[in-house]
């Protein structure tokens, strides 16, 4: 009988914890208290456990997170029109949108091909004067760290913004500023965002802050809630970018599976890394030295449309992260005159696999399957 392997099925993947997701709600309806309530004190608490420390501030989506901090430190005079930000080329068009937003000037730099990250060695070469942040973008699920490069940014009072929206548990190789390796806690602030997809994920929209600074994280809370910081006294123009009480309680079943949906992954990826063989698909890298969480697993293949349509006939369902990066949307045109060319080698080529809630036989049979392709195609 043939197979078929959804990319992600998230029925399925809910299954699991049905139960505890229908009590979380039926507690938050009889509590009356749909926002600004317990869960959402809980799951910040929960959520600064997990990554180590920090301040977290629950929001509405990940790229308001991104938003609130780059607003947080523009109303506290970190950051001002006109300072440049350096962001990785090769992410997902999130990252970027906040920094257009404020007036500050993104710098694009090419990734490491063998990361799919940030190049550091390429990220000093465009540092300059102007440069007040860079955004860390844990791509894939992979740490996006260099504690030399780190230290080089903070003693020249560059801020290190993390977007960890992929990479909630993930785990760098060398620790971060604040002393600890989480992701979310390397820097001087991150974004996390709880789409439905994500490894920890809401069942709506959701997202959060985490920071060390306190006077960042209530800025953020004041700006998130109409710019008050306290009922009817507005200190800044605000947004509303709350996280709901449903969703906090959402988002408490499931990270206490953290540890847990992590382990799955890793060996999933573990499996794809020993099994596949096929010098016309490249495998992503593993590190001995850090903890991948791999919200995606991603090869390459020079030719991907032939290989899609193959493991589609096989019953393989896959995806592309991403197929048109930030330079080349429409929305950015004639904005970014520099060339990116790894950046849009990885566009063309990248196929991301099946890797959420799928059993050890079917990872087998997609190396298998994988193994055989390029011998008649």
């Amino acid at each position: 009988m043939r197979r078929e392997i959804k990319f992600l099925d998230l029925r399925e993947a809910n299954a699991e914890v049905e139960r505890g997701l229908t009590e979380a709600t039926a507690r938050v309806i009889r509590s009356g208290r749909y926002l600004h309530g317990e869960e959402t004190r809980q799951f910040e608490a929960e959520l600064s456990d997990v990554c180590s420390g920090g301040i977290a501030v629950g929001c509405s989506n990940g790229l308001d997170a991104i938003r609130l901090i780059l607003r947080g430190y523009v109303e506290l005079g970190r950051l001002r029109e006109g300072d440049e930000v350096i962001v990785p080329a090769n992410t997902y068009i999130a990252s970027l949108l906040p920094v257009s937003e404020f007036g500050l000037r993104a710098i694009l730099c090419d990734p490491d091909p063998a990361t799919m990250n940030l190049d550091f060695r390429k990220a000093r070469t465009f540092i300059t004067p102007r440069t007040r942040a860079v955004m860390l973008v844990h791509l894939y699920g992979t740490p996006c760290w260099d504690a030399a490069f780190a230290a080089e940014c903070r003693n020249a009072g560059i801020l290190l913004i993390e977007d960890n929206a992929q990479a909630i548990g993930a785990i760098a190789s060398q620790p971060g500023l604040n002393g600890v390796r989480s992701t979310g806690m390397l820097g001087n602030a991150a974004a996390f965002s709880f789409y439905p997809t994500k490894n920890i994920g809401a069942l709506g929209d959701a997202g959060a802050v985490l920071t060390p600074d306190a006077e960042l994280a209530s800025a953020v809370r004041a700006i998130a809630n109409y710019g008050s910081d306290t009922r009817y006294h507005n200190i800044y123009r605000g947004y509303n970018c709350r996280l709901d009480e449903i969703q906090a309680a959402m988002l408490r079943v499931q990270l206490s599976r953290l540890f847990e949906i992590t382990s799955r992954r890793r060996h999933i990826a573990s499996i794809y890394d020993s099994l596949i063989s096929n010098e016309i698909v490249i495998k992503p890298r593993i590190s001995r030295e850090e903890v991948q969480v791999w919200h995606q697993y991603v090869v390459r293949t020079e030719r991907r449309d032939l290989f899609r349509e193959y493991l589609s006939k096989n019953g393989i369902a896959t995806d592309i992260h991403y197929a048109t990066p930030p330079h080349l949307q429409p929305c950015y045109q004639g904005e970014f005159n520099g060339e990116y060319p790894v950046t849009e080698a990885l566009a063309r080529t990248v196929v991301s696999l099946p890797i959420a809630n799928i059993r050890e036989e079917d990872a087998e049979y997609i190396a298998e399957t994988i193994n055989a392709f390029g011998h008649n195609h």
